[in-house]
């Protein structure tokens, strides 16, 4: 099939099945089906699914990392060129003597000398052996090289920063902030707290998310009298407390960017900037952690940072390889909204996160689908601190079934147990593709993701399949030839969500009117 029409494509059955249908990859890792069939509507469903064949647990990406009782040391051996290869570590921009990976914790913990804290909490939290991003970035840090960091979603980022930072820091001290976290999203900075807290026991050095009432309460910027070591915090916060002297970062030694594509684009660019000129400690270490980046952002950060090694896990821009990914045709808009409730009444495995393009598109599903008989929530920016902190908490013990989220809830946030991610809206980036569906499939677990796409998201397909490709499934040739979507193309508004029939839909607008014009009526009369 030599570049068929990608709309015809869509819409041909037998033909292209008979021709995809189970065909073998070159390695036998996985397959791919693409399966029609009949739903409620006359559209077809167009399924493109990963399928593992003749793997075991041990074969997922990161179920690796747990330690086997019989085969403990079994990397031990194997030096630093090896182990890279075994867990496809790649380094860009550095040279021979760069630190080698470490193999174990325990390796580790006697390269540099640490004491018996580090292997208590790490026991204690049931961290047996290091992840790929955790073996590499951890004695970068130790030895300040500054890095470039990307590895999968779910891969371990965090601990890999915050260990040898705590390191560094050897105990409380009162000298102010000594390390600085950023991050694009509250959401983001609470859980790292919550990292923190699982390690402070043992470490006894502060940190603090910064929040609008404790940057007025607290005096932050006496720094020979602040007995906080870490600050956590979103970049517009800090950029108001910086800028009206409520507080110093002139102490901070380590400073690191986590979602850094994020920070380094347009929204937070200057604020960002702003912070890391203020960071004016003469021995100031940086290192930056994302999922995904993009060649422009590299080198901005290249700007600010000193001769950094950029450390890629496994592809760059590509998902985890424990989440089975599909592509759902539904032929219209409408189709959407059957397709989920179809789904949920044939019964699901909760929790579940849907993601839509904007807020008002996600209050419209959720009103849609309070009455479902599912536990149901939504989460947007609109919502207040409080609200948005108590559905994360439901929605992490089981309250909440399904979340409908915005891109608020794409990055960084750790639902361990989330079954799968369903992207309703389809995304407008790889990045935003992989942020998302990189909320299931976390630390070894397996994962669902579902993409469903209309006639109007045939020109998005390249934004995914070519993701789906680098992360070990198989697609048809003639999406991977199709172009690149345009600017102009990203910015069309979608369909409101609603089953709404036309006929309703004009005797509410008619009387939605007539409410509007009596209100405007009054209001001149009292003029």
């Amino acid at each position: 099939m030599k570049n068929p029409d990608a709309l015809s494509c869509l819409l041909v059955g037998t033909s292209i099945q008979n021709k995809i249908k189970n065909k073998k990859i070159g390695n036998d890792r996985s397959a791919v089906n693409v399966d029609f069939f009949k739903t409620g509507i006359k559209d077809s469903f167009m399924t493109f699914k990963q399928q593992q064949h003749g793997t075991t647990k041990n074969d997922n990406f990161l179920d690796k990392y747990s330690i086997n009782e019989n085969n403990e040391n079994s990397d031990f051996d194997l030096d630093a060129k090896a182990l890279r290869n075994k867990y496809k570590i790649r380094l860009y921009d550095g040279d021979e003597t760069l630190p080698n990976p470490i193999s174990s914790f325990d390796d580790f913990i006697e390269k540099y000398d640490l004491d018996n804290n580090f292997k208590t909490v790490l026991k204690s939290q049931n961290f047996d052996k290091p992840t790929p991003i955790q073996m590499q970035a951890m004695p970068m840090i130790m030895e300040k090289v500054e890095l470039i960091s990307l590895a999968p979603t779910g891969s371990g980022k965090t601990l890999a920063f915050l260990l040898p930072i705590l390191s560094h820091l050897k105990g409380p001290r009162k000298e102010g902030f000594r390390a600085l976290i950023i991050t694009p999203t509250k959401e983001l900075a609470e859980q790292i707290q919550r990292e923190m807290n699982k390690l402070y026991g043992k470490f006894k050095i502060n940190s603090v998310v910064l929040t609008k009432s404790n940057l007025i309460a607290e005096k932050y910027a006496n720094q020979d009298d602040l007995a906080c070591d870490i600050l956590i915090s979103t970049p517009q916060k800090l950029v108001n407390g910086v800028e009206n002297n409520l507080i110093s970062l002139k102490n901070v030694q380590y400073l690191v960017l986590d979602e850094a594509d994020r920070l380094l684009d347009d929204g937070f660019l200057e604020q960002v900037d702003s912070l890391i000129g203020a960071c004016s400690h003469q021995e100031r270490y940086t290192c930056l952690f994302s999922a995904t980046i993009s060649s422009g952002v590299e080198s901005i950060a290249k700007s600010f940072m000193k001769n950094p090694v950029r450390i890629v896990i496994g592809s760059k821009n590509s998902a985890t390889e424990t989440i089975e990914q599909k592509l759902v045709f539904v032929g219209r808009e409408e189709g959407k909204l059957l397709a989920l409730r179809q789904m949920i009444s044939t019964g699901f495995n909760p929790p579940m996160i849907i993601f839509v393009q904007s807020i008002e598109r996600a209050k419209e599903l959720f009103h849609e689908l309070v009455y479902e008989n599912v536990n149901v929530e939504v989460i947007h920016s609109e919502r207040s601190d409080l609200e948005r902190k108590n559905i994360i908490q439901s929605f992490r013990s089981g309250k909440i079934w399904v979340l409908i989220a915005t891109e608020l809830m794409a990055r960084g946030i750790d639902f361990k147990g989330v079954q799968c991610v369903i992207n309703y809206d389809f995304p407008q980036t790889s990045a935003s593709y992989i942020h998302r569906i990189g909320r299931t499939g976390r630390a070894g677990r397996p994962g669902k993701a579902i993409t469903y796409f209309t006639k109007e998201d045939a020109p998005f397909l390249k934004i995914v399949v070519n993701v789906m490709r680098e992360s070990g499934c198989e697609v048809p040739e003639w999406m991977l030839a199709l172009k690149k979507p345009s600017k102009s193309l990203k910015s069309n508004k979608r369909k409101t969500i609603s089953t709404l029939p036309s006929y309703d839909k004009q005797k509410l607008n008619k009387k939605r009117a007539a409410i509007a014009h009596s209100k405007a009526l009054k209001q001149s009369k009292s003029e």
